[in-house]
């Protein structure tokens, strides 16, 4: 091990970045659907031994010293999201050549700006590195802040952060509820990277790996003692129906296939396992169902009331307008509505957290001047809600928190909105942009996550799947697989008690940071590696 970390150490110019590059993307096989976390053993030891090797010059500024190891990280993010995100590329060609354009940016330019991240993070961890566990911690502590960054500025975008990989099935989830996201990434990164104290004999060692192996057992008790403290009851009375269409994008706003898909949908409503005697039955649509705009339509109304039995509340995707649909003054929202049994619309909640390029253009008056518009060629493009509230299932129905699309993994958003804990979590969505790629799989795994954090059942109703219910601590209860037709029938799991994450927030995780930075500061000290 201390020759291949001599080794690793030493290389430089096309051979130190390819090898770093080469580290990112095996560590994305942690990533569902693959799910193997044991990879990051392996690629975050590389990463620190590339670090080790890269010195600035004596003497030089904080920029230059910085510079090597940022590079280095900058190419273990570019490999990390790539490998991660590629599957992205999918959605731009679901129109066929007219957003051709955009594939080099989808699948590398993405990449490219998202490795930032990390470069930042291996800079600032270099400029407290030690030759002992100490720069274990600087690593850990700075990964997890600039992940932190990354789902904060420029709207945030925190899709695959590093701290997925150590929550590959609901036992290894648990930790969400205490730590949350950021706090998981941080202890990740540290336990991932130990391997890389076997490529020197350095002091600390053995208490650096008992401290590991701590960790590790109490990321794993923890989850499987919350596994067996978890409730198993049910919401009294009531019955779900997820209905999951599986209409290809292609076909979902073709005009001449309208009428098939609101047909499709109505079918599987009405199909399916009947409710039981005296059951409140809620019928969830996914994201963006409606295949027009349904106040426009009164005899879309009538059909839908009649397809919905007296108990029926409906929970449908839908595109909702303020103002006449042809008003270039029209402001369109991504919106979830709450539907009675006549077909009439109770309660109506808008998407906040828009999608770029996909619902709204940065700078939009002046792309779209250059003809450049987004995904869902909606002139102007989608508006951002006001606020995100907790609804009703209809009267006396249970109450939840919408989030359409991507809203479900951005937990720190949904501290405030969740200090009154509604009955579970509604994620609707359309993942049939990304066909049978990892991205369907990789939204669900964040979704789950996100649940398990606050303690809340999650209810998932999908386009193409993969739609679900699970209880508070991430178990499914029951789905239906991707690309399949059909429906998911099943009850509703009881809400759990309160985590610490839904109490605290990010202050554990904040507290822990502290932590890490103190004794990765204390230690390059003692090294003689901060210099004045």
């Amino acid at each position: 091990m201390e020759r291949l970390a001599g080794r690793i150490m030493l290389l430089h110019g096309w051979r130190r970045a390819a090898l770093a590059a080469l580290a990112g993307l095996v560590a994305t096989l942690g990533l569902a659907p693959i799910n193997v976390p044991a990879v990051g053993f392996v690629s975050f030891p590389v990463l620190v031994w590339l670090l080790d090797g890269a010195s600035g010059r004596p003497g030089a500024g904080l920029v230059r010293r910085a510079l090597p190891a940022f590079r280095i990280g900058w190419c273990f993010g570019f490999g990390y999201f790539l490998g991660g995100l590629w599957w992205l590329g999918a959605a731009v060609l679901v129109g066929g050549t007219s957003f051709l354009w955009a594939l080099p940016f989808a699948v590398l330019g993405l990449p490219m700006v998202l490795g930032v991240y990390h470069g930042l993070a291996a800079a600032a961890a270099r400029l407290a590195w030690s030759d002992g566990p100490g720069r274990l911690f600087a690593l850990a502590a700075s990964f997890a802040a600039f992940e932190w960054l990354r789902g904060t500025l420029l709207t945030g975008f925190t899709w695959n952060e590093i701290g997925v990989l150590a929550a590959p099935v609901p036992m290894l989830m648990g930790s969400l509820s205490v730590v949350g996201l950021h706090g998981l990434t941080l202890l990740a990164v540290f336990v991932f990277a130990l391997p890389a104290l076997l490529g020197a004999p350095v002091r600390g060692r053995a208490a650096a790996f008992s401290f590991g192996a701590v960790l590790l057992a109490a990321h794993v008790g923890f989850g499987a003692w919350r596994l067996a403290e978890a409730p198993t009851d049910t919401v009294p009375d009531v019955a779900l129906r997820i209905v999951q269409p599986a209409i290809l994008q292609s076909d979902k706003w073709d005009p001449a296939e309208e009428e098939e898909n609101f047909a499709r949908l109505l079918a599987l409503t009405g199909g399916g396992e009947p409710a039981p005697e005296g059951a409140r039955r809620l019928v969830i649509w996914p994201e963006s169902a409606f295949p027009f705009i349904l106040t426009d339509r009164p005899d879309a109304v009538t059909r839908l009331a009649d397809a919905l039995n007296p108990s029926d509340t409906l929970m449908a995707g839908a595109t909702r307008v303020e103002g006449e649909t042809r008003d270039p003054a029209a402001r369109f929202y991504n919106s979830l509505y709450v539907i009675d049994s006549s077909g009439a619309v109770r309660e109506a909640g808008d998407k906040l957290h828009l999608v770029p390029f996909g619902e709204y253009l940065p700078f939009q008056a002046f792309l779209e001047g250059l003809g450049v518009t987004q995904l869902t060629r909606l002139p102007g493009g989608f508006s951002a809600g006001a606020a995100r509230r907790i609804m009703r299932a209809g009267e006396g129905g249970p109450s939840f928190l919408p989030l359409i699309c991507y809203e479900a993994i951005f937990p720190d958003e949904l501290l405030g909105d969740l200090e009154l804990r509604p009955d579970f979590l509604l994620n609707v969505t359309n993942d049939a942009w990304y066909g049978r790629t990892p991205g369907p799989y990789q939204h669900l795994r964040q979704a789950q996550m996100t649940a398990v954090a606050f303690g809340l059942p999650l209810v998932r109703a999908a386009n193409t799947g993969i739609s679900v219910v699970t209880d508070s601590v991430g178990r499914p209860v029951a789905g239906l697989a991707l690309g399949e037709r059909g429906t998911v029938d099943a009850a509703l799991p009881a809400r759990g008690a309160p985590t610490v994450f839904s109490r605290w927030g990010n202050l554990v995780f904040a507290a822990i940071v502290g932590l890490f930075v103190l004794l990765a500061v204390g230690a390059s000290i003692r090294s003689g590696r901060v210099r004045h």
